[in-house]
């Protein structure tokens, strides 16, 4: 599922790119900066075998992609730095069969922070709901790499899936002001192990500012 909506997400930025290249696609639009802070203690997910929050930095350039009746379509490309706090509660989870699990146990109940580097597309759809105030749904796929290894996640190449709804709203006639809700998925699609991987839900303020 997840190699499907990758190949799909390149189709979409292949042809956007190919159709668009004339009308300045290769421009951005706007530049911006977005922080999102979230956890696993919630609703959704709220798994008792160890907590996890993420504080992520984002810069941001975005491109139109075009629009569709009463839609818009845009694409951010998001470099981010993700600042992550864990810390292994049951210790059962690291069972006796694991090789050397005392030391490990020891390791991954002792409360660390980690780092988390990442090249994020974006895809918006967005829909104006009354003047200067625009609905955005947001899906956004990226490769990353982190810099400690946890019981559920190795050291290194990772992925991260996010997707977000959210409100923008023009501030001036070229600046805009962004807050949203997020939900966020951390994995290696097994290139290593372990890799059952961390789930987040999250709030989301940004700012951007228009170019042209």
């Amino acid at each position: 599922m997840k190699k499907h909506l990758f190949i799909l997400l390149f189709f979409i930025v292949f042809s956007a790119f190919s159709q668009e290249k004339k009308a300045g696609i290769w421009h951005p639009t706007k530049v911006g900066f977005l922080y999102n802070k979230a956890q696993d203690n919630n609703f959704l997910f709220d798994d008792k075998d160890y907590s996890y929050t993420t504080e992520t930095f984002k810069t941001q350039l975005f491109y139109d992609l075009g629009s569709w009746k009463k839609l818009n379509f845009e694409m951010s490309v998001q470099p981010q730095i993700q600042t992550l706090k864990h810390q292994l509660i049951n210790e059962q989870f690291v069972l006796p069969t694991e090789e050397n699990y005392q030391d490990k146990r020891t390791e991954f109940t002792t409360p660390k922070t980690m780092r988390l580097y990442a090249f994020e597309l974006g895809f918006a759809l967005k829909r104006k709901i009354i003047k200067n105030l625009d609905f955005l749904a947001t899906i956004g796929l990226g490769i990353a790499t982190i810099d400690t290894r946890t019981e559920r996640l190795a050291k290194g190449f990772t992925f991260i899936e996010n997707g977000s709804l959210g409100f923008s709203y023009k501030t001036t006639k070229k600046t805009f002001l962004y807050l949203g809700g997020n939900i966020g998925h951390v994995s290696n699609f097994n290139t290593q192990s372990p890799n059952n991987g961390f789930n987040i839900i999250g709030y989301e303020i940004g700012f951007s500012y228009l170019l042209k």
